[in-house]
């Protein structure tokens, strides 16, 4: 079976001299006027003006920026293969980071030495080849053993200690997504609640400190809306709490609230067997709180973050809940079932409640793969925000612009709120087949306590793709865990 293993990414001293010896894959820049750097100009030199040749071609003008050139077996070279980066030095973040993730793309098992010069945005380049440097081939067999260590990237700069802080946190992040696309693309007969609790426990040795609530808690707490989901299946909820405190004691939490379905049949409602496969990843908001824990343990960062998943199976069985079945929230709302298959806000209503009442938190952000209809919405491509607070949405929507993460505002209102009045109960758990996606939110909106900013994220869309996402394979994206790092970054650090 196929080892596991992290990018080994190393920054060295800029040595020019190197590049003549330096065998494997040789990367440097040209920008698209044609100006070389130091490292292009030394193996134009070397290669009796390959470079200059290239430049002059109709193929490098009419390249888009980003274009990676290839060059095989270059004369007066050790390396197996010269590659030419199209790139202008005051180039984007994004188009850095899309460069990155190219060059990952076309690497085999060979050394990549990348002689970029001093490219402002080499540490988002560094990002794109990270995080596309995934495969999550573990259950397969007849695969080579790929030793740690085998593939690295040495990266060349004049001053390498700059970089280092910063190489740092790009890695923090980098594990924080890995852990969170690990967890989506594992099965659910493997990632049950109980195992997906023990690999939440392990965030301990990072300095996490993690606390698992086990049904008799839930009980005892009046979870009930939670537990109803579970009731029909043999794997025990458990509420999960994981607390980083890298701030003063009496700054207040952000809290980050995640959905955590390892399976959903839809319960009683029983989903239609095609595609049913795909609900393994129900459980993707509780992995990007996970993801978003990892890396704010791994870059130290000064902040004060709770996060909190509720873990639970949806099974239909003699003891599973039943539509038309009235329960009774921690809140003390009584809620009327009309659909099992709409669990995920039976679940977060009663976390997010236990989330207000034992941590005062100064904002509260749920993340949900909740809702088919966001992604009728919005596609693939972005993540549906609901927020009842301008300022704190709108910080969330430019952190994911800033990590090039698709996200969009979605409106909320009385009128959808006015849907999901009860005849039996105080609420009733779905509103309708219009707006499914909004009312889904206006009920979780009946659970966010007077004057505490929210935003809640359906990310049923992106979470897990049928095609290669913009840093990812197909499959599991990692999506929301940079965009909420940066937001923690920028808006909750200590300075």
């Amino acid at each position: 079976m196929k080892t596991i293993k992290p990018l080994n990414l190393e920054l060295i001293e800029t040595n020019l001299d190197c590049l003549s010896t330096n065998e494997g894959i040789l990367i440097v820049l040209i920008t698209p006027e044609g100006v070389m750097d130091p490292a292009a100009r030394r193996l134009n030199k070397l290669t009796r003006g390959a470079l200059t040749r290239l430049i002059s071609s109709k193929k490098f003008k009419d390249a888009d920026i980003g274009h990676l050139f290839q060059i095989n077996f270059p004369d007066r070279c050790a390396a197996e293969q010269i590659c030419v980066l199209k790139i202008g030095r005051r180039s984007s973040k994004a188009t850095a980071r899309k460069a990155g993730v190219a060059i990952a793309k076309m690497k085999g098992s060979v050394e990549i030495l990348l002689a970029l010069g001093n490219f402002p945005n080499l540490i988002e380049l560094c990002k794109g080849v990270m995080l596309r440097e995934y495969t999550f081939d573990i259950h397969k067999t007849e695969l080579p053993i790929i030793l740690e260590g085998s593939f690295k990237i040495k990266i060349m700069h004049n001053n390498p200690e700059t970089l280092t802080g910063e190489l740092v946190a790009a890695k923090a992040v980098r594990d924080g997504v890995f852990l969170t696309r690990n967890l989506i693309n594992e099965p659910s007969n493997i990632l049950t609640t109980e195992e997906f609790a023990s690999r939440l426990k392990e965030l301990s040795k990072l300095g996490v400190m993690v606390e698992i609530l086990e049904e008799d808690d839930l009980h005892n707490l009046g979870m009930n809306a939670f537990l109803g989901v579970g009731q029909g299946s043999p794997s025990p909820s458990k509420l999960v709490v994981m607390r980083w405190s890298g701030a003063a004691k009496d700054v207040p939490p952000l809290a980050l609230v995640g959905k955590g379905v390892v399976f959903d049949t839809g319960g009683i409602s029983l989903k239609p067997a095609g595609g049913m496969e795909d609900m393994t990843m129900d459980m993707g908001g509780a992995a990007v709180v996970a993801g978003v824990m990892t890396a704010l343990a791994k870059r130290k960062s000064p902040s004060n973050v709770v996060g909190i998943v509720g873990l639970v199976e949806n099974m239909p069985s003699g003891t599973a809940q039943r539509p038309g079945d009235v329960v009774k929230s921690m809140k003390g709302d009584t809620i009327e079932v009309i659909n099992t298959d709409a669990e995920g806000r039976l679940v977060l209503c009663d976390v997010m409640w236990f989330a207000q009442e034992k941590y005062k938190p100064s904002a509260m952000i749920d993340l949900a793969t909740l809702t088919g209809a966001i992604i009728v919405s919005l596609g693939h491509e972005n993540a549906g925000l609901f927020s009842n607070n301008d300022w704190l949405c709108k910080a969330v929507l430019e952190a994911a612009d800033l990590e090039n993460e698709g996200a969009w505002r979605m409106p909320l209102g009385s009128p959808y709120s006015k849907l999901l009045k009860s005849r039996v109960a105080d609420i009733k758990n779905v509103g309708g087949r219009a707006a499914g996606s909004i009312t889904a939110a206006a009920f979780l909106e009946k659970f966010v306590k007077p004057k505490i900013p929210w935003v809640h994220i359906d990310i049923a869309g992106v979470a897990q793709t049928k095609s290669e996402s913009e840093h990812a394979p197909a499959g599991a994206t990692g999506w929301g865990v940079m965009t909420l790092d940066t937001l923690v970054k920028n808006n909750f650090e200590e300075p």
